[in-house]
Parts: structure tokens; C-alpha cells; sequence
């Protein structure tokens, strides 16, 4: 038996379609992370939605959900990468390192896990921004640590270990290498799904 026609130019013409909204998904929530600087949610949102969408075109692509469920995992680098990416340039270029120590934090005996700390600075200033930290395990007060600061007050205030945008980036780029080349497995496998009339149970194929 010879299975069913499908035109190859087809199918590659939809894995280049697939592959080419990869990455105009990561590129708009990079672009939208520099827009809304001040609104870390706004990108957040932006990039989960697009992120999701590729993950339905590649489902499409496939003709099964395996491959489209795996993609997640380097779409969390990319989601993560181009939100943090653009915040943590602007404060390499123009941020302003300070030397600090932790005065206050306004979780002390309340229970929570949301901190807002105050920094004083070495020569004596208090800073009027707060260094925000969620989860366990933050800065005590007493602490003395290393911040990047924006004098502009766009960005917020980070750590100075943990602002690294050319990892960001790295991890920005890694994801979307590891999307083109699902995208072209998903296309290939489609293909030839669809010559053996698999074309039903989207969720349940292999």
C-alpha cells in the first residue's frame, strides 16, 4: 500500500511556517520586556500566551501532543530569558553598584515570605528603594551585599551576583535552537503521519 498523497513542499513550508512563529514569539516578549520595563507581569503574560501558542502550531505540526508537550521545557528558557534579558541590560549599562547592608526587612516577625529590605549604603545613606525578595532563604538583617541599582528608577533594584544578561540570552538562544529543531522533527514526523492517514487523536498519537 502505498499511503496517501501529500505534497512535501507542503509540509516543509509549514515546518518553516512553525519555525519562523518560534521565533518571532521569543523575539515580541523580548521586545515587550523593553517596552514595559516598570511591569515585570506584562511580559510574563505576553510570553506565556505566544510560548503556548507555539506549543499548539507544533501539536499541529506533529500531529501528535508528544513532541508539543516536551517543547515546554525549552520554552521555560525562553520565557525566562526574555523577560529577564532586558531588565538585567539595562541595569549592566546603566545601572549603579553600591555596597550595601540589610537595616530592615519588613517580613521580620510576620511570618511571610514576602521580604522588602532597606539598604544602607557604605557611607551612611539609606536608599529610599527597597530590594524585594520572595521565598525562604533571604539576606538577614546585618548582611552586607553588592546591589545594581538604576538611577532612573525604571528597573528594579537586583543583586549584583545574580544580574547576568549574556546568560540570560544564552538561555534565550538555547531554547529557540532546541524549538527549530522540534519544529523540523514535528514537521518530518507530520509528513509522514499524514501519508499513513493519521490525521485523528491529537492527544492520545504517538
Amino acid at each position: 500500500m502505498g499511503g496517501y498523497a501529500v505534497d512535501p513542499w507542503r509540509s516543509v513550508r509549514r515546518t518553516a511556517w512553525v519555525v519562523l512563529c518560534g521565533w518571532v514569539a521569543a523575539l515580541a516578549a523580548t521586545y515587550v520586556s523593553y517596552l514595559a520595563l516598570r511591569w515585570v507581569v506584562v511580559p510574563i503574560v505576553v510570553g506565556v500566551v505566544l510560548c503556548l501558542a507555539f506549543v499548539v502550531l507544533l501539536m499541529l505540526l506533529h500531529r501528535a501532543a508528544w513532541i508539543a508537550l516536551l517543547s515546554l521545557v525549552p520554552g521555560l528558557f525562553i520565557l525566562v530569558g526574555a523577560v529577564q534579558y532586558a531588565p538585567e541590560a539595562a541595569l549592566e549599562v546603566r545601572g549603579v553598584r553600591e555596597s550595601v547592608v540589610i537595616v530592615a526587612d519588613s517580613a521580620t516577625g510576620k511570618g511571610n515570605n514576602n521580604h522588602r529590605l532597606t539598604l544602607r549604603t557604605a557611607d551612611g545613606e539609606e536608599l529610599a528603594e527597597r530590594l524585594t525578595y520572595k521565598g525562604s532563604g533571604a539576606p538577614r538583617v546585618g548582611e552586607r551585599l553588592d546591589v545594581i541599582r538604576d538611577p532612573d528608577g525604571v528597573v528594579p533594584m537586583e543583586r549584583a551576583d545574580q544580574v547576568d544578561p549574556a546568560g540570560r540570552l544564552g538561555g534565550l538562544v538555547a531554547g529557540l535552537v532546541a524549538w527549530t529543531l522540534m519544529a523540523v522533527l514535528a514537521g518530518r514526523r507530520g509528513h509522514v503521519r499524514r501519508r499513513q492517514g493519521k490525521t485523528d487523536s491529537l492527544l492520545l498519537s504517538l
